[in-house]
């Protein structure tokens, strides 16, 4: 079912100032969207509506066929953390966590630690991580930080993953790494991807590009991976 964008509109401040002007949009289950845009754009802005970390002034988003707005506090809460992997430019990880202990933390939350730890093992081996599922944040390289954070975005396997820049403070050969992880979970996996990023070399690896200027959509275009 997707997620929908009906006429959606975000305002800030007093008097206020509009991000996100009209927009309406439809990205579809499995899809790899890019949205891109100037800085100021209203790109993050939009991310953070889409995947209900925000909430509108005035429109619909529409997740899995429910409007947002009329899902309970509660609710939302436990769709997130089932359904939804979000990955930012910093890594959030829990500095007294292992890198072990800050995948599973999600599933722990769902009361899915057990069961996950596997799940968890597999995922920090696969990120070229096996023999650092005892460090702390502070004993890993800023790539492999950013690793570990979407190996725990990864953990409950989401049906739609959200990523704000996510290569944006790595360097060239961490955030190519990145990048192959963040497809292969849309290919392999069939997980919605939605990412923001100002790369044009990692936008056009996306199924297509939504581009913003001032919080408007002013170009959608497909890209051909083949």
């Amino acid at each position: 079912m997707g997620i929908i964008a009906r006429g959606v509109f975000k305002h800030v401040g007093e008097p206020p100032v509009r991000i996100i002007d009209n927009v309406s949009l439809e990205i579809r289950d499995g899809e790899f969207v890019s949205l891109t845009g100037r800085s100021g754009s209203g790109k993050s802005t939009l991310l953070y509506l889409l995947s209900s970390l925000d909430s509108v002034s005035s429109g619909v988003v529409e997740l899995s066929g429910q409007d947002l707005s009329q899902i309970r506090p509660e609710e939302l809460n436990r769709f997130r953390n089932e359904k939804m992997g979000f990955v930012f430019q910093f890594h959030y990880l829990i500095a007294e966590l292992t890198a072990f202990e800050n995948v599973l933390f999600p599933a722990r939350r769902s009361g899915q630690g057990e069961v996950r730890k596997q799940r968890a093992k597999e995922l920090l081996d696969a990120f070229g991580l096996d023999n650092k599922h005892d460090r702390l944040p502070r004993q890993l390289s800023g790539g492999e930080q950013q690793r570990v954070a979407i190996a725990r975005a990864l953990i409950m396997e989401p049906q739609y993953l959200f990523a704000d820049e996510p290569t944006g403070a790595l360097d060239s050969a961490s955030g190519e790494s990145v990048m192959q992880i963040l497809r292969e979970a849309n290919t392999k996996l069939g997980t919605t991807l939605i990412m923001v990023t100002h790369d044009p070399d990692f936008a056009a690896l996306a199924g297509r590009q939504i581009h913003l200027a001032d919080g408007h959509v002013v170009e959608q275009s497909p890209q051909d991976n083949s």
